[in-house]
């Protein structure tokens, strides 16, 4: 896995792993293409003006980024997904430990994209997928500030309240892959608990003792 690659591109449109969570509730009927442009459009209504005061109060981004994402992404999917086959050993207290802290790291590590977004940058592709299936990719185009084009392809699974997002695909390396690899490493290494607890520590997640 290329680590570097969600770290540099990645760091540099994160933010487009929140563009698929960022529609009203009564939007979530739509098709996955829709959901995205909606998305868009309400990305650039929400911190239009007020880059420099997000930039200024992380808090203040987090939470943002939080009541606009947190019904809108399947956390528990998402975070079951990178654990793989260490779930079937996680307790209920590990797994639910794990998913808060997994969704705590992402949208810290991603914030900082959230302030990049730039509509005019991004191209929606014609989608060539089947929207009667439960697991469905949206493709987009990013043009960065050098001139690059990057493909950022959505992974949204359906659901009973309509489509929600689980993962985000740059250039090639999936969000949940990634991180999957590097978890279980990390797993092997070490524990489950130790994982936790470092994400925890990282995020600034506090638990009851």
């Amino acid at each position: 896995m290329n680590k570097m690659a969600i770290g540099g591109v990645g760091v540099r449109i994160g933010l487009l792993l929140l563009l698929a969570g960022l529609v009203s509730p009564a939007a979530w009927a739509q098709s996955p293409t829709a959901l995205i442009e909606d998305a868009m459009n309400l990305m650039s209504q929400r911190i239009e003006g007020h880059k420099e005061e997000l930039q200024a109060n992380r808090t203040e981004l987090y939470a943002l980024i939080d009541e606009i994402l947190l019904p809108r992404f399947d956390r528990r999917y998402a975070a079951r997904l990178v654990l793989g086959r260490n779930v079937r050993e996680a307790s209920e207290e590990q797994l639910e430990r794990f998913i808060n802290a997994f969704y705590a790291s992402m949208v810290h590590k991603y914030a900082d994209g959230i302030l990049e977004f730039n509509h005019d940058r991004i191209q929606i592709l014609k989608f060539r997928g089947d929207d009667t299936k439960p697991r469905v990719v949206v493709k987009t185009i990013v043009t960065l500030e050098d001139g690059k084009k990057v493909p950022v392809d959505y992974g949204l699974v359906h659901r009973k309240a309509g489509w929600l997002m689980f993962d985000v695909t740059i250039e090639g390396i999936s969000y949940v892959r990634n991180f999957r690899a590097e978890i279980n490493a990390e797993i092997q290494e070490s524990s489950l608990d130790a994982v936790i607890e470092r994400l925890e520590h990282e995020t600034g997640i506090v638990t009851a003792q």
